[in-house]
Protein backbone atom coordinates (compact mmCIF):
# COMPACT_ATOMS: atom_id res chain seq x y z
CA UNK A 1 0.00 0.00 0.00
CA UNK A 2 1.52 3.47 -1.11
CA UNK A 3 0.89 6.19 1.37
CA UNK A 4 3.24 8.69 0.50
CA UNK A 5 2.31 11.54 -2.35
CA UNK A 6 5.09 11.99 -5.24
CA UNK A 7 4.92 15.94 -4.05
CA UNK A 8 5.46 15.95 -0.67
CA UNK A 9 8.49 17.45 -0.81
CA UNK A 10 6.29 20.82 -1.41
CA UNK A 11 4.98 20.42 1.63
CA UNK A 12 6.40 22.85 3.65
CA UNK A 13 5.83 25.20 0.68
CA UNK A 14 2.17 24.52 0.74
CA UNK A 15 1.41 24.81 4.11
CA UNK A 16 2.09 28.32 4.53
CA UNK A 17 -0.14 29.47 7.17
CA UNK A 18 -2.76 30.78 7.44
CA UNK A 19 -3.19 30.90 4.01
CA UNK A 20 -0.89 31.86 0.87
CA UNK A 21 -1.35 35.31 -0.59
CA UNK A 22 0.26 36.72 -3.72
CA UNK A 23 1.84 39.65 -4.66
CA UNK A 24 -0.62 40.55 -7.03
CA UNK A 25 -4.30 39.53 -8.11
CA UNK A 26 -3.41 36.95 -10.60
CA UNK A 27 -6.09 35.91 -12.92
CA UNK A 28 -7.04 31.94 -12.96
CA UNK A 29 -10.04 30.14 -14.73
CA UNK A 30 -11.65 27.25 -13.10
CA UNK A 31 -13.39 25.09 -15.17
CA UNK A 32 -16.53 22.72 -13.56
CA UNK A 33 -17.45 19.35 -14.96
CA UNK A 34 -21.18 19.67 -15.72
CA UNK A 35 -23.55 22.73 -16.00
CA UNK A 36 -23.70 25.18 -12.69
CA UNK A 37 -25.51 23.25 -9.67
CA UNK A 38 -25.34 23.47 -5.92
CA UNK A 39 -22.88 20.92 -6.38
CA UNK A 40 -20.22 23.44 -7.23
CA UNK A 41 -21.80 25.99 -4.86
CA UNK A 42 -18.76 26.60 -2.41
CA UNK A 43 -16.48 27.55 -5.58
CA UNK A 44 -19.29 30.31 -6.79
CA UNK A 45 -19.43 31.19 -3.13
CA UNK A 46 -15.65 31.86 -2.92
CA UNK A 47 -16.01 34.53 -6.08
CA UNK A 48 -19.05 35.95 -4.32
CA UNK A 49 -18.04 36.70 -1.13
CA UNK A 50 -14.36 37.38 -2.10
CA UNK A 51 -12.70 34.55 -1.04
CA UNK A 52 -10.22 33.90 -3.80
CA UNK A 53 -9.73 37.63 -4.33
CA UNK A 54 -8.60 38.27 -0.32
CA UNK A 55 -5.83 35.89 -1.03
CA UNK A 56 -4.99 37.27 -4.50
CA UNK A 57 -6.75 35.23 -7.27
CA UNK A 58 -9.51 36.96 -9.41
CA UNK A 59 -11.20 33.44 -10.50
CA UNK A 60 -13.29 32.97 -13.64
CA UNK A 61 -15.57 29.98 -13.44
CA UNK A 62 -16.27 27.85 -16.80
CA UNK A 63 -19.08 25.49 -16.76
CA UNK A 64 -18.69 22.25 -18.48
CA UNK A 65 -21.67 20.34 -19.67
CA UNK A 66 -22.57 18.00 -22.30
CA UNK A 67 -20.20 18.93 -25.00
CA UNK A 68 -17.55 20.85 -22.93
CA UNK A 69 -14.68 19.13 -21.92
CA UNK A 70 -12.69 21.20 -19.91
CA UNK A 71 -10.29 18.72 -18.62
CA UNK A 72 -8.96 19.07 -22.07
CA UNK A 73 -8.81 22.48 -21.70
CA UNK A 74 -6.58 21.87 -19.06
CA UNK A 75 -4.38 19.87 -20.35
CA UNK A 76 -4.13 21.98 -23.46
CA UNK A 77 -3.44 24.55 -20.51
CA UNK A 78 -6.34 26.48 -21.92
CA UNK A 79 -7.37 26.57 -18.29
CA UNK A 80 -5.79 26.63 -14.94
CA UNK A 81 -7.88 24.28 -12.51
CA UNK A 82 -10.23 21.60 -12.84
CA UNK A 83 -13.08 19.91 -11.35
CA UNK A 84 -12.40 16.43 -11.45
CA UNK A 85 -15.11 13.73 -10.92
CA UNK A 86 -14.06 10.95 -8.98
CA UNK A 87 -10.44 8.98 -8.64
CA UNK A 88 -10.65 6.15 -10.84
CA UNK A 89 -10.52 9.37 -13.58
CA UNK A 90 -7.34 10.66 -11.88
CA UNK A 91 -5.99 6.59 -11.99
CA UNK A 92 -6.92 6.42 -15.47
CA UNK A 93 -5.08 9.90 -16.00
CA UNK A 94 -2.07 8.20 -14.89
CA UNK A 95 -2.24 5.00 -16.85
CA UNK A 96 -2.14 7.20 -20.00
CA UNK A 97 0.76 9.31 -19.12
CA UNK A 98 -0.83 12.72 -18.23
CA UNK A 99 0.16 15.11 -15.51
CA UNK A 100 -3.24 15.70 -13.58
CA UNK A 101 -2.74 15.79 -9.73
CA UNK A 102 -6.11 15.91 -7.41
CA UNK A 103 -4.53 18.82 -4.55
CA UNK A 104 -8.13 18.72 -2.94
CA UNK A 105 -11.27 16.35 -2.61
CA UNK A 106 -14.33 18.33 -1.78
CA UNK A 107 -16.91 15.53 -1.71
CA UNK A 108 -15.76 12.78 0.30
CA UNK A 109 -18.34 10.64 -0.95
CA UNK A 110 -19.44 9.94 -3.79
CA UNK A 111 -22.98 11.66 -4.80
CA UNK A 112 -23.88 8.58 -7.13
CA UNK A 113 -27.04 6.48 -6.43
CA UNK A 114 -29.34 3.63 -7.51
CA UNK A 115 -33.08 4.50 -6.58
CA UNK A 116 -36.01 2.47 -6.32
CA UNK A 117 -39.82 2.31 -5.88
CA UNK A 118 -40.91 2.50 -2.20
CA UNK A 119 -40.09 -0.91 -0.69
CA UNK A 120 -38.59 -3.00 -3.05
CA UNK A 121 -35.34 -3.06 -1.44
CA UNK A 122 -34.75 -2.85 2.00
CA UNK A 123 -30.89 -3.14 1.89
CA UNK A 124 -28.46 -2.38 -0.94
CA UNK A 125 -27.75 -6.10 -1.55
CA UNK A 126 -31.72 -6.42 -2.29
CA UNK A 127 -31.07 -4.28 -5.52
CA UNK A 128 -29.87 -7.73 -6.90
CA UNK A 129 -33.63 -8.62 -7.33
CA UNK A 130 -34.21 -5.88 -9.54
CA UNK A 131 -33.54 -5.18 -12.84
CA UNK A 132 -30.83 -2.29 -12.96
CA UNK A 133 -30.71 0.72 -15.05
CA UNK A 134 -27.14 1.67 -15.49
CA UNK A 135 -25.48 3.68 -18.15
CA UNK A 136 -22.20 2.81 -19.82
CA UNK A 137 -20.05 5.13 -17.69
CA UNK A 138 -21.76 3.42 -14.50
CA UNK A 139 -21.40 -0.03 -16.55
CA UNK A 140 -17.80 0.37 -17.14
CA UNK A 141 -16.94 1.21 -13.62
CA UNK A 142 -18.81 1.57 -10.22
CA UNK A 143 -21.05 -1.54 -11.43
CA UNK A 144 -17.56 -4.00 -11.84
CA UNK A 145 -17.44 -3.14 -8.52
CA UNK A 146 -20.47 -4.12 -7.51
CA UNK A 147 -20.68 -7.43 -9.65
CA UNK A 148 -17.16 -8.17 -7.78
CA UNK A 149 -18.08 -7.42 -4.26
CA UNK A 150 -21.98 -7.39 -4.01
CA UNK A 151 -22.47 -10.46 -6.54
CA UNK A 152 -24.85 -8.02 -8.98
CA UNK A 153 -24.55 -9.68 -12.38
CA UNK A 154 -24.35 -8.50 -16.21
CA UNK A 155 -27.88 -10.05 -16.87
CA UNK A 156 -29.84 -8.11 -14.57
CA UNK A 157 -28.28 -4.46 -15.75
CA UNK A 158 -30.01 -2.74 -18.73
CA UNK A 159 -28.88 0.50 -20.32
CA UNK A 160 -30.12 3.41 -18.68
CA UNK A 161 -30.82 6.37 -21.21
CA UNK A 162 -31.29 9.02 -18.87
CA UNK A 163 -34.73 9.01 -19.10
CA UNK A 164 -37.05 8.01 -16.09
CA UNK A 165 -40.04 6.91 -18.09
CA UNK A 166 -38.34 3.11 -17.55
CA UNK A 167 -38.52 3.51 -14.07
CA UNK A 168 -41.40 4.85 -13.48
CA UNK A 169 -43.59 2.53 -15.27
CA UNK A 170 -42.26 -0.63 -14.24
CA UNK A 171 -41.71 -1.38 -9.95
CA UNK A 172 -39.55 -4.02 -11.00
CA UNK A 173 -36.07 -1.61 -11.93
CA UNK A 174 -33.84 0.38 -10.52
CA UNK A 175 -32.03 3.28 -12.05
CA UNK A 176 -28.89 5.36 -11.39
CA UNK A 177 -28.72 8.19 -10.44
CA UNK A 178 -27.10 11.46 -8.76
CA UNK A 179 -28.05 12.19 -4.78
CA UNK A 180 -29.44 15.37 -5.70
CA UNK A 181 -30.90 15.32 -9.24
CA UNK A 182 -32.74 11.92 -9.98
CA UNK A 183 -34.25 11.39 -6.30
CA UNK A 184 -35.69 14.90 -6.82
CA UNK A 185 -37.02 14.42 -10.79
CA UNK A 186 -38.47 11.42 -9.41
CA UNK A 187 -40.86 12.97 -6.87
CA UNK A 188 -41.57 15.90 -9.36
CA UNK A 189 -42.67 13.67 -11.79
CA UNK A 190 -43.62 10.05 -10.46
CA UNK A 191 -45.03 11.58 -7.79
CA UNK A 192 -43.50 9.23 -4.89
CA UNK A 193 -41.01 9.53 -2.91
CA UNK A 194 -38.41 6.81 -4.04
CA UNK A 195 -35.71 4.77 -1.88
CA UNK A 196 -32.39 5.67 -2.40
CA UNK A 197 -29.22 4.15 -1.64
CA UNK A 198 -25.82 5.72 -1.80
CA UNK A 199 -23.00 3.65 -3.65
CA UNK A 200 -20.52 5.48 -0.97
CA UNK A 201 -22.40 3.95 1.47
CA UNK A 202 -22.30 0.23 0.58
CA UNK A 203 -18.35 0.46 0.29
CA UNK A 204 -17.76 2.23 -3.25
CA UNK A 205 -15.21 4.67 -1.35
CA UNK A 206 -13.56 7.05 -3.90
CA UNK A 207 -13.63 10.84 -3.31
CA UNK A 208 -15.24 13.07 -5.83
CA UNK A 209 -15.31 16.93 -6.77
CA UNK A 210 -11.45 17.30 -6.70
CA UNK A 211 -9.76 20.16 -7.68
CA UNK A 212 -7.42 19.13 -10.50
CA UNK A 213 -4.40 21.17 -11.38
CA UNK A 214 -0.97 20.27 -14.08
CA UNK A 215 2.33 19.36 -11.84
CA UNK A 216 3.85 21.88 -13.93
CA UNK A 217 1.62 24.51 -11.78
CA UNK A 218 2.39 22.83 -8.37
CA UNK A 219 5.68 23.45 -9.27
CA UNK A 220 5.86 26.75 -10.22
CA UNK A 221 3.22 27.93 -8.29
CA UNK A 222 3.02 26.76 -5.42
CA UNK A 223 1.72 29.19 -3.35
CA UNK A 224 -1.12 29.92 -5.89
CA UNK A 225 -2.47 26.59 -5.95
CA UNK A 226 -2.45 27.10 -2.16
CA UNK A 227 -4.20 30.47 -2.41
CA UNK A 228 -6.67 28.68 -4.57
CA UNK A 229 -7.32 25.16 -2.43
CA UNK A 230 -7.99 27.28 0.91
CA UNK A 231 -10.40 29.91 -0.45
CA UNK A 232 -12.27 27.72 -2.33
CA UNK A 233 -12.38 25.31 0.79
CA UNK A 234 -13.23 28.74 2.79
CA UNK A 235 -15.81 29.27 0.25
CA UNK A 236 -17.56 25.61 1.23
CA UNK A 237 -18.15 26.57 4.29
CA UNK A 238 -19.20 29.35 4.03
CA UNK A 239 -21.94 27.81 1.16
CA UNK A 240 -23.14 25.50 3.47
CA UNK A 241 -23.39 27.63 6.91
CA UNK A 242 -23.66 31.11 5.84
CA UNK A 243 -25.80 33.47 3.45
CA UNK A 244 -25.31 31.72 -0.19
CA UNK A 245 -27.73 33.94 -1.71
CA UNK A 246 -25.22 35.88 -4.19
CA UNK A 247 -23.55 32.55 -5.07
CA UNK A 248 -26.65 30.64 -5.92
CA UNK A 249 -27.71 33.79 -7.77
CA UNK A 250 -24.07 32.88 -10.25
CA UNK A 251 -25.13 29.50 -9.95
CA UNK A 252 -28.83 30.60 -11.78
CA UNK A 253 -26.99 33.05 -14.13
CA UNK A 254 -24.84 30.51 -15.32
CA UNK A 255 -27.18 27.70 -15.67
CA UNK A 256 -30.64 29.50 -16.58
CA UNK A 257 -32.45 25.87 -16.46
CA UNK A 258 -31.42 26.00 -12.46
CA UNK A 259 -34.14 26.65 -10.03
CA UNK A 260 -33.57 27.82 -6.13
CA UNK A 261 -35.96 24.70 -5.02
CA UNK A 262 -33.22 21.96 -6.87
CA UNK A 263 -30.37 24.32 -5.17
CA UNK A 264 -32.64 23.46 -1.71
CA UNK A 265 -32.85 20.10 -2.60
CA UNK A 266 -29.52 19.79 -3.31
CA UNK A 267 -28.00 21.50 -0.25
CA UNK A 268 -30.25 19.20 1.89
CA UNK A 269 -29.20 15.47 0.79
CA UNK A 270 -25.30 17.22 0.42
CA UNK A 271 -25.53 18.06 4.59
CA UNK A 272 -27.75 14.70 5.18
CA UNK A 273 -25.56 12.51 3.80
CA UNK A 274 -22.57 13.80 4.54
CA UNK A 275 -21.39 14.47 0.73
CA UNK A 276 -18.76 17.00 2.21
CA UNK A 277 -18.04 16.89 5.54
CA UNK A 278 -17.57 13.11 6.74
CA UNK A 279 -14.78 11.26 7.84
CA UNK A 280 -11.45 12.77 8.08
CA UNK A 281 -13.05 16.16 6.85
CA UNK A 282 -14.76 16.26 9.97
CA UNK A 283 -11.82 16.47 11.75
CA UNK A 284 -9.39 17.77 9.35
CA UNK A 285 -11.40 20.03 7.27
CA UNK A 286 -13.50 20.26 3.75
CA UNK A 287 -11.00 19.08 1.45
CA UNK A 288 -8.84 16.45 2.74
CA UNK A 289 -7.26 13.59 1.01
CA UNK A 290 -6.22 10.20 2.99
CA UNK A 291 -3.75 8.39 0.76
CA UNK A 292 -5.17 4.94 2.88
CA UNK A 293 -8.35 5.48 1.42
CA UNK A 294 -7.23 6.66 -1.97
CA UNK A 295 -5.19 3.06 -1.78
CA UNK A 296 -8.34 1.41 -0.81
CA UNK A 297 -10.65 2.40 -3.53
CA UNK A 298 -7.17 1.63 -5.68
CA UNK A 299 -7.20 -1.81 -4.45
CA UNK A 300 -11.46 -2.13 -4.87
CA UNK A 301 -10.88 -1.29 -8.67
CA UNK A 302 -7.96 -3.11 -9.38
CA UNK A 303 -10.13 -6.09 -7.49
CA UNK A 304 -12.78 -5.57 -10.10
CA UNK A 305 -11.25 -5.50 -13.13
CA UNK A 306 -11.55 -1.89 -13.46
CA UNK A 307 -7.73 -0.65 -13.79
CA UNK A 308 -4.58 -2.69 -13.59
CA UNK A 309 -2.27 -3.23 -10.44
CA UNK A 310 0.92 -2.03 -10.16
CA UNK A 311 0.17 1.39 -11.21
CA UNK A 312 1.45 4.34 -9.57
CA UNK A 313 -1.48 6.15 -8.41
CA UNK A 314 -0.31 7.91 -5.93
CA UNK A 315 1.52 10.47 -8.38
CA UNK A 316 -2.09 11.28 -9.25
CA UNK A 317 -2.65 13.35 -5.64
CA UNK A 318 -0.93 15.06 -3.50
CA UNK A 319 -2.23 15.41 0.14
CA UNK A 320 0.47 18.79 0.68
CA UNK A 321 -2.31 20.98 0.23
CA UNK A 322 -5.22 20.15 2.77
CA UNK A 323 -5.63 18.71 5.74
CA UNK A 324 -4.66 22.46 7.38
CA UNK A 325 -8.25 23.08 9.15
CA UNK A 326 -8.61 25.76 6.92
CA UNK A 327 -12.13 27.42 7.17
CA UNK A 328 -13.16 25.59 9.98
CA UNK A 329 -14.08 28.63 12.28
CA UNK A 330 -16.72 29.67 9.75
CA UNK A 331 -18.98 26.43 10.59
CA UNK A 332 -21.19 27.46 13.69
Amino acid sequence: MKTTSFYSALTAVALLAPTATLAELTEVTFGTNWLAQAEHGGFYQAVADGSYEACGLKVSIVSGGPQVNNRALLMAGKIDYHMGGDMLQAFNAVKEGVPVVSVAAIFQKHPQVLVAHPGQAESFEDLKDLTLLIGDNGYQSYYQWMMAAYGFTVEQRQPYTFNPAPFLANSDTAMQGYLSSEPFLVEKEGGFKPDVFLIADAGYSTYATTIEVMSATIESKPAEVSCFVDASIKGWYSYLYGDNAAANALIMADNPEMTQDKIDYAIAKMSENGIVESGDAETMGIGVINAEKVADFYDKMVEAGVIEAGLDYDSAFTTSFVGKGVGMELKP
